[in-house]
């Protein structure tokens, strides 16, 4: 299938892209790995020239990427304004700390001296994902060429406009040729990119599913993988939580992005002294959300990024309630034109109950009654997943308690503030391995070297 940018509010096709053929996949590696041969011996300094260039220019032109993310995925607009400034940042953020991360370290052996020194691997094979079509490649791209690697990205084929878009801003920023270079090919071609002996790491955000064959395709090659993958993340509410700041959290952390984002709060489970009312405040204001065209800065409920996305939550929806569910609200397509759909809550899941296990990639919230400290923590814990979580209590103690016991990447007390660029992204189970941002985010491609020196005579 080619690479379609469709228009979510509208349904129309905006522009077709064909598969790159087998003589460009071949010429786009080969470019990459002469370019390599050459950024690998530039300084910080000169790197840091080019990457915080091009965020310049990311900021500057904020507004037009971010209509593109509108027009291709249904990003509300304030939204992908956000998402592009933030990706700006981060690649600003690199710029300035790259060379600290990466400096080398002192150790204090017996006898001698020796240090741990850092050197990029190479080409990097990066497949990316459409909910944050600009974001998730900068926090791939800030961290990977200031480490002096160079990256061939494949991004996701509903956001072919985004993923040109950025491929130019690395050359206006006045990267050499193949340091950031866009691949429009399909997953068959992508077998081929991870086979290619000058591929020496393999970076996926995505599905469970996609990780799964990305990384036993990388582990065969035995080339260095990290996985971001789904989430479906514990929203833990307990009794002496404020509600007044709680429940602003409850729906942006399930609506944000149009509830299309691997850590969204998706499992609500709530102590059942204040659950009556918790729900009747969270229905509430999830029902003045306004539905309408995502370019309108008055829309607060967006269409899904895909028809074929709408289409697989319904039936996530329907047998959810085949097997038990019961909807409290929602739970169908909205009447109007685009792929939009109610906003959802559905309770009295079973254990049985697929949907128990299943992430909700969308605007469903999971809702959960629990008797103690010990019944919320233990629901959150059950879970095929492990990317996030959050807690919400007026006493921070009592949140990091349960924090410390809830198995996952990340925890939040009192917040949903899922990303900082000094702040390390990544998850456990089947939500991943490897950490994006801050110093981590860095460390994952690189070789760490001992270099040992000492004047003692060799034992014997």
């Amino acid at each position: 299938m080619s690479y379609q940018s469709i228009n979510p509010y509208t349904g129309k096709t905006l522009k077709t892209f064909e598969h790159s053929s087998t003589t460009q996949l071949q010429q786009s590696l080969a470019t990459a790995d002469s370019c390599f041969s050459v950024w690998k011996h530039t300084s910080f300094k000169e790197r840091a020239a080019i990457v915080a260039r091009a965020a310049q220019l990311l900021h500057a032109q904020f507004d037009d990427f971010a209509r593109l993310a509108t027009l291709e995925m249904g990003k509300l607009i304030n939204e992908a304004r956000a998402e592009v400034k933030f990706s700006a940042a981060i690649l600003a953020y690199y710029a300035e700390h790259a060379e600290s991360f990466l400096k080398p370290v002192k150790l204090n052996p017996k006898s001698g001296q020796a240090h741990m020194e850092c050197s990029p691997l190479g080409v990097l094979f990066c497949v990316e994902p459409w909910n944050f079509p600009f974001y998730q490649l900068a926090r791939v791209a800030g961290p990977q060429l200031m480490a002096g690697n160079v990256i061939v990205v494949k991004h996701a084929a509903c956001v072919p406009q985004c993923a040109i878009a950025f491929e130019k801003l690395w050359i206006d920023a006045g990267a050499p040729l193949g340091a950031y270079t866009n691949l429009l090919i399909s997953y068959e071609q992508s077998n081929i990119v991870i086979d290619d002996p000058r591929i020496k790491g393999v970076a996926l955000t995505g599905s469970v599913t996609a990780g799964r064959a990305v990384a036993a395709r990388a582990g065969q090659n035995l080339k260095k993988s990290t996985m971001e993958l789904g989430g479906s993340d514990a929203f833990i509410v307990l009794d002496d939580a404020d509600m007044d700041k709680t429940i602003p959290w409850a729906v942006w952390g399930r609506m944000y992005n149009g509830g299309q984002t691997c850590c969204a709060a998706k499992r609500f489970i709530v102590l059942e002294s204040i659950a009556d009312e918790f729900i009747t405040k969270f229905q509430q204001a999830l029902s003045g959300l306004t539905p309408g065209d995502p370019m309108d800065e008055s829309t607060t409920h967006g269409p899904l990024s895909s028809e074929a996305a709408l289409l697989q939550l319904i039936k996530q929806v329907e047998v959810a309630v085949e097997h038990g569910a019961r909807v409290l609200m929602g739970g169908k397509r909205l009447d109007r034109p685009g792929s939009f759909m109610e906003v959802t809550i559905l309770t009295d899941i079973k254990p049985d109950n697929p949907a128990f296990r299943d992430e909700f990639f969308g605007p469903v919230v999971s809702f959960y009654r629990v008797k103690d400290e010990a019944a919320a923590i233990a629901l959150a814990n059950d879970s095929d997943f492990g990317l996030g979580g959050s807690v919400f209590t007026k006493d921070p103690a009592r949140g990091q308690a349960i924090a410390s016991q809830v198995d996952t990447g990340m925890m939040f007390i009192n917040n949903l503030d899922w990303a900082d660029a000094d702040l390390p992204f990544g998850g456990i189970k089947n939500s991943g391995y490897g950490r994006e941002l801050g110093d981590m985010g860095i460390q994952e491609f690189v070789n760490k070297k001992l270099v040992r020196t000492t004047d003692g005579t060799a034992p014997g």
